[in-house]
């Protein structure tokens, strides 16, 4: 399991639009070899067909599809936004935080939504993730979480 690993995070991105955020945090994922390029599609046929039900939270969007679209090991890479996005959430845009999440399994989804929602419960956490400027920030309140 990859949870926010260095190659999974990346600050201060510059992005037009959610459906360009997505394929950012999907392309983390991709190129550490945990998910196949079609789940980076998947992910924003999600999006496009569903809408932001994965926005949950103000500023924090969790994009992912279904383990079958693609994922060999489950994982989470993390986009920090320069400027936060629009996804068309009714209370919880823009998004700034984008946490691409690639599970093979339900089991495996819950724990990693478990952990998210850990780190992203405490808003001191959200705040840091929202202001680091490189990935020791993060590194530390992950550390912190432990």
């Amino acid at each position: 399991m990859k949870f926010l690993d260095e190659n999974l995070v990346e600050v201060g991105v510059e992005v037009e639009s959610a459906q360009e955020a997505i394929e950012e945090a999907g392309k983390l994922l991709f190129q550490e070899g945990l998910v196949e390029d079609s789940y980076i599609r998947a992910m924003v046929n999600a999006y496009k067909e569903n809408g932001p039900y994965f926005v949950l939270a103000p500023q924090i969007a969790i994009p992912h599809a279904r383990p079958e679209d693609g994922v060999k090991e489950a994982s989470v890479s993390f986009v920090q936004l320069k400027k936060p996005v629009v996804f068309g959430h009714t209370s919880n845009d823009p998004v700034q935080l984008v946490f691409g999440l690639g599970a093979s399994s339900s089991d495996e989804h819950l724990t990693l939504l478990k952990k998210l929602t850990s780190l992203l419960n405490n808003p001191q956490n959200v705040k840091k993730l929202t202001d680091a400027r490189n990935y020791a920030a993060i590194k530390l309140i992950l550390e912190m979480e432990r």
